[in-house]
């Protein structure tokens, strides 16, 4: 059978196309790298690059403010000044003493908080009966300001740690609560069918299956939590207090040693720092499965 000249160039100009779309085809399926792009995953190494330069941005423009003339140093200190503070402190105002006692009663009223939220949230996110009662009341208590409760804790408890303790502890328990009750809930509801289908009790599922699928939510709730007890911390400790950096900020206050309430405030973000890695890396140590996808 003869072929046309018209056929033989159809063909010729149909092969040509596929051959270069063929040829194009493994160029458009490598895609162009962005610096900023969606669903970017991090390796430990360029996370520590990138939060060294963020640091390093902010001390650069404390240090250009304070060396500007925008206030006197004694008001606005630069980072060297506060540096060289922190350490007087420690070598010589024994402030290693008020750190240990900021310290015990962020982790005594966490852990009361804990102890008080663990079991109301695991039973309201578990039970709609439970929610329905408990859910109104910790969702009010909630918007109510700790700081307001200090008249009467101070009235009740006195101004020993106690009313401290006990001001940190209202200050999270009741958001707490209800965050934990949040994380209980997102169990699936084939996982308690098919416990129950297996043969296993409610008290069964419920610490079988419900609490252990919700503990790596726990945790990281926990985690953000603790983060408002530090900012209650200083609130707890202006009040009648002898001892912490709540109490060293405010002795400073008096004689306008702006310094020394810096290093107090950059002492306490580097403590919740510290904490943070710390949940960080119980994170990963006790939920391994889960290391792809927790950051």
């Amino acid at each position: 059978m003869t072929v046309s000249l018209q056929d033989r160039l159809v063909t010729g100009a149909t092969g040509a196309r596929a051959g270069h779309v063929e040829s194009a085809a493994p160029a458009a399926a490598r895609p162009r790298r962005r610096w900023l792009d969606f669903g970017q995953t991090l390796d430990w190494r360029q996370r520590l690059l990138l939060g060294s330069a963020g640091w390093l941005v902010f001390f650069a423009g404390w240090y250009l403010a304070a060396n500007a003339g925008l206030a006197p140093d004694r008001l606005f200190p630069g980072p060297l000044q506060v540096l060289a503070s922190l350490q007087e402190l420690f070598v010589e105002k024994a402030f290693l003493g008020d750190v240990l006692a900021s310290v015990r009663r962020i982790l005594v009223s966490f852990g009361l908080a804990v102890s008080v939220a663990l079991p109301l949230g695991l039973l309201m996110g578990a039970f709609a009966r439970v929610d329905g009662v408990l859910n109104p009341f910790l969702g009010a208590c909630r918007y109510l300001p700790a700081p307001a409760f200090i008249p009467l804790l101070l009235m009740w408890l006195g101004t020993g740690d106690s009313q401290k303790i006990a001001l940190l502890l209202i200050g999270v328990v009741f958001f707490l609560s209800i965050m934990l009750a949040d994380v209980t809930r997102q169990v699936p509801a084939a996982f308690v069918e098919t416990a129950k289908t297996l043969g296993g009790g409610r008290r069964a599922v419920l610490w079988t299956v419900v609490f252990r699928h919700s503990l790596p939510g726990y945790l990281d709730t926990c985690r953000q939590m603790l983060a408002v007890s530090w900012t209650y911390l200083v609130i707890a400790e202006i009040v009648a207090a002898t001892d912490g950096i709540g109490a060293m900020m405010m002795r400073a206050k008096r004689f306008v040693h702006v310094d020394d309430i810096m290093a107090g405030i950059v002492t306490i973000g580097l403590l919740g720092l510290a904490l943070d890695a710390l949940f960080r890396v119980l994170h990963r140590w006790w939920f391994p499965y889960l290391r792809g996808g927790h950051q």
